[in-house]
């Protein structure tokens, strides 16, 4: 079982360490003690709390496609030329940057403080570990 920090588990799931450790109380996260004493939680299970408890904004387009990652956020800057844009997205935690025609952005009305989704589709997704790890 991969064991995770009590603070870093905080900082992954965007919660004080004392939610953390509310959490364990409250019967949510089982915890244990690493080989150095420290108060650790299971990774897994951290992971499956942090899905139960996501709470993503519903996707007012209500329009079906294939794409599954679908970011609603609002839009907090917008750099144009005359030909090309880049349009930055705060979706929850998550700064989403899009690089589209100005024209795009035009026919959309993207300013910021204006309601977008961000939709991602893509044959290529990177996934890297923290450092020191085989």
């Amino acid at each position: 079982m991969t064991q995770i920090r009590i603070k870093d588990a905080a900082t992954y799931l965007g919660v004080s360490d004392d939610t953390v450790r509310r959490w364990i109380d409250g019967g949510l996260l089982a915890s244990g003690k690493d080989d150095a004493g420290r108060g650790v939680v299971d990774a897994l299970a951290m992971a499956e709390l942090a899905r139960r408890n996501a709470v993503l904004p519903a996707d007012p387009s209500e329009i079906g496609r294939s794409a599954r990652n679908r970011l609603v956020g609002i839009v907090t800057d917008v750099v144009t030329d005359t030909v090309m844009a880049q349009v930055e997205l705060q979706c929850g935690p998550h700064r989403i940057v899009s690089l589209m025609s100005s024209e795009a952005v035009r026919e959309l009305g993207l300013e910021p403080g204006s309601v977008a989704i961000a939709v991602v589709k893509a044959t290529t997704v990177l996934v890297e570990t923290p450092g020191g790890r085989a």
